[in-house]
C-alpha cells in the first residue's frame, strides 16, 4: 500500500515467483537418475518433475516416477505409461488444499489403476504390465503397485522401508487364496508324468502374478487394484529405488543400496543394473530408477552414507501416529523424527478401497462414477457397498457410486460373475 493509502497491484507472475521461492525453502530437493539393460524391450519408465497444480490455497508442485514392466508384449506397458497419471488426477476432487490433496491420493490411485485397466481391455489386447507408481509431494511419498517390481526407501537415519507389495503367487499366500476363491486355479506347469516345474501360476493363462494391468486372457480375478502405501519422511531425506524384477531377482535391498553408496542418482542406477546383470546375467529387462530426496540446498551428488540399520529393520519400521488401523488415513500431520506411515492398504476389494476414511466424503461428487468419472443421473449409479452382507456401517444407499460398466468390472474382479476366460500363451 502506498503512502497515500492507495492499493498497488502486484503482477501474478511476481506472486507466483514468491510462492515458488517459499516452496523451495520448505520442500526437499529431488534429483533422479535411471538405467536399463533391455532383453525384450518391455520395460518403460515415466519421470515427471515439477508438475504444477492449482490448489484451494495456492499452488504446489509434485513429482511422479513410474516403472512399467510389460509381459506378453509391450502394449499394456506403453498404454499405462501414457494414461495412468491423467486417470489418477482426474479422480481427484477439485480445489483441495495441500493436505487434503495428499489425503485423497490413495483413493484416486485405486480409481486410476482400475480405469486404466478397464480402458485398455476394451482395446482387446492380451498383454499385461506390472506397475510401480510413486508420487512425491513435499516430504510425502505415495506409492501404488501391482506386480513384482519393487520400491524401497532408505532414510538418512538408516532405516530401510518397503513401499510396495510383491504380488507373485509363489510368495503371496493371501493372493493365492483370493484367486482360488474367485474361481481361478493356482499351480505349477505340468511337465508330464506328474512332475511340476517352475513358479506357481494362475490358470487359465499361466500368469505368475495375482495383480497387473491388462492380461484379459487370464481372467478378471487377476486384478488391477493396487497396494498403496503413503509415508512422510523426516527432513533429513533419503534415497528411493524403484526397480523391475530383473534387479530384485539378483539383489537384496541392502545389496542394491550398498553397491551404489555415495553415488549420484544416475551413476547409482547404472551401478545397480550392472550388479544385477553380473550376478544373474541378462535374463530379463532390467531397469532401475534412483531418486534422492534431499534437504534444500544439499548437494545431490554427496548423499552421506546413512547409519547402518540393525538386522530386522525392514518393513515394520514405521512410527505410527496412533494405534488405529493402518488402512485408515491419519488425519493430522506431525513433524516426524523418523519415517511416519500415513496410510497402507492392500485389499483387492473396491468396496474397501473406494470408501473414504478421512473427512473428504463430501468432496467426491455424489453422482459421478468413482472409477471412470462418468456423470450419472440420480438413481443411475450402483453403490460400491451394494451386495455386501452382514454390514452395519456400510449401507447400500451410501456412496460412492459406480456406473453400470464399472459395476460389472467390479463384480468380475470379486468373483461375482463368470469371468471372460480367454486362453492365451503363458505369461511371466
Amino acid at each position: 500500500m502506498s503512502s497515500r493509502g492507495e492499493h498497488q497491484t502486484v503482477p501474478l507472475s511476481v506472486l507466483l515467483k514468491r510462492e515458488l521461492a517459499t516452496e523451495k525453502i520448505e520442500n526437499p530437493e529431488i534429483v533422479h537418475g535411471q538405467a536399463s539393460h533391455s532383453k525384450k524391450g518391455e520395460d518403460f519408465t515415466l519421470l515427471k518433475t515439477e508438475c504444477q497444480r492449482a490448489m484451494g490455497d495456492g499452488f504446489t508442485t509434485f513429482s511422479v516416477y513410474g516403472l512399467f514392466d510389460g509381459h506378453n508384449g509391450s502394449a499394456a506397458a506403453i498404454y499405462t505409461k501414457e494414461n495412468l497419471l491423467n486417470n489418477v488426477l482426474s479422480a481427484m476432487p477439485a480445489d483441495l488444499n495441500r493436505d487434503e490433496w495428499i489425503a485423497a491420493l490413495p483413493r484416486a490411485l485405486v480409481a486410476g489403476f482400475v480405469k486404466t485397466d478397464k480402458d485398455f481391455q476394451q482395446r482387446a489386447k492380451t498383454s499385461g504390465t506390472t506397475v510401480t507408481f510413486a508420487i512425491i509431494e513435499g516430504w510425502v511419498i505415495t506409492v501404488a503397485s501391482v506386480g513384482d517390481s519393487c520400491c524401497i526407501f532408505e532414510s538418512a537415519e538408516g532405516g530401510i522401508y518397503y513401499l510396495s507389495a510383491d504380488h507373485r503367487l509363489e510368495c503371496n499366500e493371501e493372493e493365492r487364496e483370493r484367486i482360488t476363491a474367485c474361481g481361478g486355479e493356482v499351480g505349477r506347469l505340468n511337465a508330464g508324468g506328474g512332475a511340476e516345474i517352475g513358479p506357481l501360476r494362475c490358470w487359465p493363462g499361466g500368469l505368475c502374478l495375482s495383480r497387473s494391468i491388462g492380461d484379459m486372457d487370464v481372467g478378471e480375478f487377476i486384478v488391477p487394484v493396487p497396494f498403496v502405501k503413503q509415508v512422510k519422511l523426516s527432513t533429513a531425506g533419503g534415497r528411493v529405488i524403484i526397480s523391475s524384477d530383473g534387479v530384485w531377482d539378483a539383489l537384496s535391498a541392502e545389496e542394491a543400496l550398498d553397491c551404489c553408496r555415495g553415488m549420484p542418482p544416475d551413476a547409482a542406477a547404472a551401478q545397480i543394473v550392472k550388479e544385477a546383470v553380473q550376478s544373474k546375467g541378462l535374463r530379463d529387462d532390467t531397469t532401475c530408477i534412483v531418486v534422492d530426496i534431499l534437504p534444500p540446498e544439499k548437494p545431490a551428488a554427496h548423499l552421506p552414507p546413512p547409519k547402518k540399520p540393525g538386522k530386522g529393520m525392514f518393513k515394520g519400521m514405521f512410527r505410527r501416529k496412533n494405534s488405529g488401523s493402518s488402512s485408515h488415513y491419519k488425519e493430522e500431520y506431525i513433524e516426524p523424527d523418523a519415517v511416519v506411515e500415513l496410510f497402507q492398504e492392500g485389499s483387492a476389494m473396491l468396496s474397501e478401497r473406494l470408501t473414504t476414511k478421512y473427512p473428504l466424503c463430501n468432496m467426491f461428487k455424489l453422482f459421478m462414477c468413482a472409477i471412470c468419472q462418468l456423470e450419472m443421473k440420480p438413481g443411475e449409479g450402483v453403490s460400491i457397498h451394494a451386495g455386501i452382507s452382514n454390514s452395519v456401517k456400510l449401507r447400500p444407499w451410501d456412496g460412492p457410486f459406480l456406473c453400470s460398466s464399472c459395476q460389472v468390472k467390479r463384480e468380475a474382479m470379486e468373483g461375482k460373475r463368470p469371468s471372460r476366460n480367454r486362453h492365451g500363451s503363458d505369461s511371466d
